[in-house]
């Protein structure tokens, strides 16, 4: 499941709710976990039907869509730091006073002034998705890039990639397949980004691996695994514990 591809191309309400819906399951937009329709599942003594327990699901996995979306990377949600610090504030509830405080910046006029810069950088983003939804129905030379992963530590030209480069390169590198032999790691940055996004599809989501059983996955690809360990980690596609010990799929 590509869950990068499901994230951005889910509607806004899908984005605030932070699951969609499919015929006979939910999927969470943040993880990618699929809860099945039709099953009562337990949760603290409790039992939920499968759209309830998408919910509980976010909360505890989540905190809450807010609490994801405004961790990701500055590339991906426009906000500079200090932006993001400010929305962090008002979304626990707190007054113009009290974010003054806890900043220690100005007045509470001087937050007032940074409230309507973001209610301003708001109507800004609106009136570019429609836009851009306008642009859709009319530009019918439009390439079909193929979405950022949501982990991305750096977004720039190299994640200009189109879906018909993406299978060229697949094919020069991986040409037997997920399940097969990279033929050599890629020299160029855009294609690395195109491989090790690939080579993720070994690895189970919500799952831990120890540095042993890392290895041995890569090694049955390639035999500098080591190398393709290092990029998984550096490109935000793998995390890791600070002594090796574990490693998991970044959501």
């Amino acid at each position: 499941m590509d869950i990068s591809r499901n994230l951005w191309n889910s509607s806004l309400e899908e984005l605030k709710q932070g699951y969609i819906q499919e015929s006979d399951s939910y999927i969470c937009l943040l993880c990618g976990k699929k809860i099945e329709k039709g099953i009562i599942y337990p949760h603290k003594g409790t039992f939920y039907e499968a759209q309830r327990y998408i919910r509980i699901h976010i909360e505890d996995a989540h905190h809450s869509v807010f609490d994801y979306l405004i961790g990701l990377d500055k590339k991906l949600t426009g906000l500079t730091d200090h932006q993001n610090h400010l929305l962090r504030i008002f979304y626990q509830g707190k007054s113009d006073k009290e974010a003054q405080a806890e900043m220690g910046i100005g007045s509470t006029s001087t937050i007032r002034h940074h409230r309507f810069a973001l209610k301003e950088k708001e109507r800004q983003a609106k009136t570019f998705l429609a836009i851009m939804e306008l642009l859709k129905e009319k530009d019918q030379y439009a390439p079909a890039f193929v979405p950022p992963h949501k982990t991305a530590k750096m977004v720039d030209d190299r994640y200009a990639i189109t879906e018909e480069e993406q299978q060229d390169i697949i094919q020069r590198f991986l040409p037997e397949g997920i399940n097969g032999r990279l033929k050599k790691f890629p020299p160029k940055e855009k294609q690395r980004l195109i491989v090790l996004r690939e080579i993720t599809k070994r690895f189970e989501s919500s799952t831990n691996y120890s540095e042993k059983e890392i290895n041995q996955i890569l090694e049955d690809m390639y035999d500098d695994y080591v190398l393709i360990r290092r990029y998984l980690i550096e490109y935000g596609f793998l995390e890791r514990k600070s002594d090796g010990s574990q490693y998991w799929l970044k959501q």
